[in-house]
């Protein structure tokens, strides 16, 4: 139960490499693909900006091309990217038209000692998750490195992030469970009053909380990963971006509600590093990032609805 450890060894195959593989340019793919897989090189995914996180068509990294056509010069700022500190690869996401979601391409950034600098961001979630502030310098970028075509990059951010929001349903689910299977072992043995806490009704209501909590979006998961295995590629980007979108909402809503609950049980020892309470208090320090990236509650919850809005007949009434 180590989330910053797990997302600093992890994170980068999970959502940076993904783009890699399926909208990348052949000698790309045969390139990166294998030096990643192998542990050789690592990789992130470089999106959000200091001015910029949910809002991606507002990016200001540019990138401008160069008078004989063949390179781009990337110049910006990405923050908060995971696996950024260890990163050799950078998909990165800049702009290279006009303002909006139609300006931006996506494209692969090799690391350049002397153009790419990458500063450490401390927070309260964990250090070794690699999270970084990114700067580009006027780094130099192959035009080969473009994915897809030039100012059509926003698709490609969007087709990722199911698969993004995915992952870190899985990863928060777990964790939850986690939780729920630490407070039944505490509960059964902690003993207060000359009894266990087990008979305690007010305790077990928050162990009936958390179980449906953590069951519920279990099952939506459950729903939700077998149409993403039976659907096709484009079904599933036409289709299931508000579904994940509420679902990731609902999730982390819920580890919300264990996280709190998991703490009042386990008492003291909830924030302490070590010992029996360590887990829970691991998970109590990093549970609200995963409400923040990959998509904010606020921005996943108006996307579902806005999805379910695009796709209604707008003649229905009562």
């Amino acid at each position: 139960m180590c989330p910053g450890y797990i997302d600093g060894l992890g994170a980068g195959f999970w959502i940076g490499l993904p783009p890699v593989i399926h909208f990348s340019k052949p000698a790309v793919k045969a390139k990166v693909v294998p030096e990643v897989l192998r542990g050789n090189k690592r990789i992130c995914l470089a999106i959000t900006e200091p001015q910029a996180g949910s809002d991606v068509a507002n990016i200001l990294t540019t990138a401008t091309l160069t008078p004989d056509g063949r390179h781009y010069l990337v110049t910006g700022q990405k923050k908060w990217i995971t696996n950024g500190m260890f990163a050799d690869y950078f998909v990165t996401v800049v702009r290279t038209g006009g303002p909006g979601m139609k300006g931006i391409t996506m494209m692969l950034i090799e690391r350049d000692e002397e153009t790419v600098e990458t500063k450490i961001i401390k927070s309260s979630y964990s250090h070794a998750a690699g999270t970084a502030l990114v700067i580009f310098n006027e780094t130099k970028v192959p035009v080969e490195n473009v994915f897809g075509e030039v100012n059509a990059g926003f698709k490609c951010v969007v087709q990722n992030f199911n698969h993004e929001r995915w992952i870190i349903l899985i990863a928060v689910q777990q964790y939850m469970r986690n939780m729920v299977d630490q407070s039944f072992k505490w509960l059964s043995q902690r003993k207060a009053f000359n009894k266990p806490l087990t008979d305690q009704p007010v305790l077990r209501h928050k162990l009936a909380r958390m179980v449906a909590a953590t069951e519920a979006v279990h099952a939506w998961m459950e729903q939700t990963t077998y149409q993403m295995n039976v659907m096709s590629f484009k079904e599933m980007n036409d289709n299931l971006g508000g579904h994940l979108a509420l679902l990731k909402y609902e999730t982390t809503r819920a580890a919300t509600l264990v996280g709190d609950d998991v703490v009042q049980l386990f008492g003291g020892r909830g924030v302490t590093k070590s010992n029996m309470g360590k887990y829970v208090e691991r998970f109590h320090r990093a549970y609200k990032i995963f409400s923040v990236y990959g998509g904010s509650e606020e921005i996943m919850a108006d996307l579902g609805v806005r999805q379910a809005l695009r796709t209604m007949d707008p003649h229905v009434r009562l």
